[in-house]
């Protein structure tokens, strides 16, 4: 039988400014260089089980939150609690507060890169190790969607036409597809998010010209991870952080679609942990 103690990590649950809960999970050696993983639209915690179960959590201190709205975090009904420019910032700000984590290196996948951004527009990074954008349309320009993006879920879906296009979401989220049951368990946590919050998500977003000049500002080591074959987020969304961002580093994983943390994961793990190290020396 398979051992999912680790995968569920230990939890702890805080609150946002807004009173919002947030339920928040940790691994590793709690002496170890900091790790914030942050899923993505419709995701949990439970994404991350290939770095869960890797060696990042031997030589790191892991922690990942779920999304307000996601997971085991409190779906609030008004959709302004998804919307403006601090929402999502002020949960980062809770969890690394409630953490006491001093310079994490924050890892957001898809939209967790957007509000990765939100917390940098809000926040600065003066709080932070470095920070990587996996997958993630940081800057919201219309020609970086690509044909299997989330598209509006109309007022009137049924049931089964949720499940339709969840299935259809998640199946686009891979290049290298995972296994039967590792895309069911992926399809049990999306299908929590209900269309609500999937519509108050969706009528989110941060102008572009703010957005490059916040990326302009950022001084923190930064990594930007992206799929040749993503058909989500288009691979010119990595280049245009990458130009946003002079120091940034570029990393393409040829073959791997929107979720290449899943698609390569000893490849991505590798790549992770010596960024994290990499960071660890440049604040010393």
């Amino acid at each position: 039988m398979k051992d999912d103690s680790l995968a569920e990590g230990a939890r702890s649950d805080v609150r946002a400014p807004d009173g919002t809960r947030l339920a928040v999970y940790e691994w590793g050696d709690p002496s170890g260089p900091e790790v914030v993983l942050i899923h993505g639209f419709a995701q949990s915690h439970l994404c991350f089980e290939p770095q869960l179960r890797s060696e990042l959590t031997r030589h790191c201190r892991v922690v990942a939150f779920d999304m307000r709205g996601h997971g085991a975090s409190a779906q609030p009904s008004d959709a302004a609690a998804y919307q403006g420019g601090r929402v999502w910032a002020d949960d980062i700000a809770t969890v690394l507060a409630a953490k006491g984590l001093e310079r994490p290196v924050l890892v957001g996948w898809s939209m967790g890169g957007r509000i990765i951004r939100q917390y940098l527009m809000v926040y600065g990074d003066v709080r932070l190790g470095g920070v990587n954008f996996v997958a993630s349309q940081v800057i919201e320009e219309q020609q970086f969607r690509g044909p299997s993006a989330p598209r509006p879920l109309p007022e009137d879906l049924t049931l089964a036409g949720e499940i339709e296009a969840a299935i259809a979401f998640l199946d686009g989220c891979y290049g290298r597809k995972p296994s039967e049951a590792e895309f069911r368990r992926a399809l049990g946590y999306n299908m929590k998010v209900p269309p609500s919050v999937r519509r108050a998500i969706g009528g989110w977003s941060t102008d572009a010209a703010a957005t490059r000049t916040a990326l302009a500002k950022v001084r923190v080591p930064v990594l930007v991870t992206h799929g040749r074959a993503d058909t989500v987020v288009l691979p010119a969304a990595a280049e245009a952080v990458a130009a946003s961002v002079p120091h940034a580093r570029l990393s393409w994983f040829d073959g791997c679609g929107h979720s290449p943390f899943c698609e390569d994961a000893p490849r991505f793990n590798d790549e992770l942990m010596a960024f994290v190290r990499s960071c660890a020396e440049a604040k010393r």
